[in-house]
């Protein structure tokens, strides 16, 4: 495994396991409210070590780390990704998410809900064409639709990102909410890639109270930040592209001292 994979397995090995049955049961949140947070990768392991008592990690067939694909989908004059950079209250996402260790994956078509929340429509689709938005389409057009997303069945789709990384999943026992931490993660627009191996991207879901992992990280030193697995990963690959709403997020802990992607992480 890599660094940032070891330095989360050992404390995720030490909590309760869940299957992903009771996990969806308990804390499935296809509506949810996310926070995300940037975290260095060597303060993972007291973060997990930290969560109170009851605290279960998803467990499938003995793994508790998860290796995902996503391909991101945009039309040719990327209106997923400008919607974001504005604001709009009416954006989406497209995306193929492949659970790379089960060989399963799935269409989903994200966008927002009432104050702010994240809902998520999502159906299987076949490996071999997680590339393509071609087989989904109907559902992917009537998905968007459905969210008062105008002129869906016109928009033309092709791939513009895709990311790796690895994952576990905890349950927590405040709210049935969940956090996510992701190391390892890479984005490749087709042209380059760019790899983030010194921090993990750490996200809850929970419903509308700040769940006992939010509070642990608020009291770290941590707070929410805009990020977006697509969005910023797009707009640090291509400076070009207007990207006013992650900028901080760039700057800060991205591409430090304004270095370019290419610059930044040119070695790895």
């Amino acid at each position: 495994m890599t660094p940032g994979a070891d330095l989360l397995a050992e404390p995720v090995a030490r909590l309760v396991p869940v299957g992903l049955e009771e996990l969806v049961e308990r804390a499935g949140l296809l509506t949810r409210v996310d926070r995300k947070y940037l975290v260095p990768v060597e303060d993972v392991g007291t973060l997990v070590a930290s969560l109170p008592h009851g605290a279960q990690v998803l467990e499938i067939g003995a793994r508790r780390l998860f290796e995902y694909e996503s391909v991101y989908f945009d039309t040719p004059d990327l209106l997923a990704y400008h919607l974001a950079a504005h604001r709009r209250r009416r954006r989406f996402k497209v995306r193929t998410r492949t659970y790379l260790d089960s060989a399963q994956c799935w269409i989903e078509v994200k966008t927002r809900g009432a104050r702010g929340t994240t809902v998520k429509d999502r159906v299987p689709h076949l490996l071999d064409d997680r590339a393509t938005v071609a087989p989904a389409l109907p559902f992917v057009t009537a998905t968007l639709t459905a969210h008062g997303i105008t002129a869906a069945d016109e928009m033309r789709w092709g791939p513009t990102l895709v990311t790796r990384y690895r994952r576990a999943t905890v349950l927590l026992p405040d709210t049935d909410s969940r956090l996510t931490v992701d190391v390892d993660l890479t984005w490749h627009d087709g042209r380059r890639p760019l790899q983030l191996r010194h921090l993990a991207v750490v996200e809850t879901k929970t419903g509308s109270t700040a769940s006992v992992a939010d509070r642990l990280l608020w009291a770290h030193g941590h707070r929410p930040l805009r990020i977006s697995k697509y969005a910023t990963g797009l707009a640090a690959l291509q400076p070009e592209l207007p990207a006013t709403r992650w900028r901080r997020t760039l700057r800060r802990h991205l591409l430090p001292h304004g270095a370019t992607a290419a610059e930044a992480y040119a070695h790895g």
